[in-house]
């Protein structure tokens, strides 16, 4: 008789052959994991690889009003359970109530956010797939509610692979041929350090349309996305390493698109943002699409180089390997990629994603 674990399994897989977007994926996996796991409301979230910021989030009602303080929480707070952490876990899955051995109240999130909002304790998942984290997973139970325990703590942990694969392969994907191609302006957002909108170019007013309604946002809501390059631009100090407050996500027509954040000085020494969204470009991309096709790290080396125009000897004396490891690795990114030669690589990228192309 097939385990409970084996069973859901199925059954997610089942959902990711069926659905239609991530989108639909994520809504139709909370409604599966709820029959093994009783919860009062539900975040799922889509993550950049690269940054671990929000490309766009789940939410059930009860969750959407308190989303902006999970969010300052994560980056500007420290505390128990942050996703960036978890992802680095061996298990990347948490309760509150488990990780404070009952004691919710030594949790800034917990006092400030979660117990005025009703919440007695919440379940954390990173979505972790052979050391990529693709998506952050919380449920949350209300305060006339029992715990999570540990067995069902454990049921998600067991899932947390099967979950992140399939996220990873609906959501970042090569645009097809036939993709919506326009041509769309950069735009500019200015928000306050509380992320209120103090100016916006009309252009970004497209993009926040668009994301907006990716989201079924309210009209007056700023999305998740921006949300997230925001407070990472917050926390950070602007000294040292570059920025990433950036993420690149997948948009519903197919095109990929980059929204930045940077904090501005101001002669009122009131803190100040900018953000900017695009068209992806290239660069942009690559990072994202060798994810998508499970490329292991000296084959996105490789992948760089390629696309860099490098040759097999120039690549080989790069890395410090063989001639014939290169052509091993390349043989491994046409097989993964469903390529069959260095400039087809080339050209699927660049006639996707150059600006001529309308992505």
């Amino acid at each position: 008789m097939p385990s409970q674990h084996e069973t859901l399994k199925r059954k997610i897989d089942s959902l990711a052959r069926t659905a239609a977007s991530s989108q639909s994926f994520r809504i139709a996996l909370l409604r599966k994991l709820r029959e093994a796991i009783p919860f009062d409301a539900a975040c799922c979230t889509l993550v950049d690889p690269q940054t671990l910021l929000s490309t766009g989030a789940v939410t059930e009602e009860g969750v959407e009003s308190i989303h902006q303080a999970l969010f300052a929480n994560e980056y500007l707070q420290e505390d128990v359970n942050r996703f960036t952490d978890l992802a680095l876990e061996a298990d990347p899955v948490a309760s509150l109530h488990g990780t404070t051995e009952g004691q919710p109240e030594r949790s800034a999130r917990y006092r400030n956010v979660l117990h005025p909002a009703g919440f007695r304790d919440e379940m954390r998942a990173a979505l972790v797939f052979k050391g990529g984290c693709y998506g952050y997973l919380t449920l949350f139970r209300l305060q006339d509610q029992p715990v999570f325990q540990k067995r069902e703590r454990s049921l998600l942990s067991s899932l947390v692979p099967a979950i992140a694969f399939h996220l990873r392969s609906t959501s970042m994907l090569m645009p097809d041929d036939g993709a919506e191609r326009s041509e769309e302006q950069p735009g500019i957002l200015i928000v306050s350090e509380s992320l209120a909108v103090l100016s916006s170019n009309e252009a970004s007013e497209h993009w926040l349309s668009m994301l907006r309604n990716w989201e079924n946002a309210d009209i007056a809501a700023l999305p998740k996305p921006v949300q997230a390059v925001c407070f990472r631009a917050l926390s950070e100090s602007g000294e040292g390493s570059a920025s990433t407050a950036k993420v690149c996500m997948r948009t519903p027509e197919g095109r990929y698109m980059t929204i930045r954040a940077s904090k501005l000085t101001s002669s009122t020494r009131q803190t100040q943002l900018a953000v900017w969204f695009e068209q992806a470009a290239p660069s942009d991309v690559l990072p994202v699409i060798a994810e998508s096709y499970g490329l292991s790290e000296r084959e996105k080396r490789v992948l760089a180089c390629i696309i860099q125009g490098q040759s097999t000897k120039s690549i080989a004396r790069m890395l410090n390997i063989s001639a014939y490891t290169v052509q091993d690795h390349l043989k491994s990114i046409f097989a993964k990629t469903g390529i069959s030669s260095r400039s087809e690589l080339i050209w699927q990228l660049y006639s996707r994603f150059s600006p001529d192309s309308g992505f």
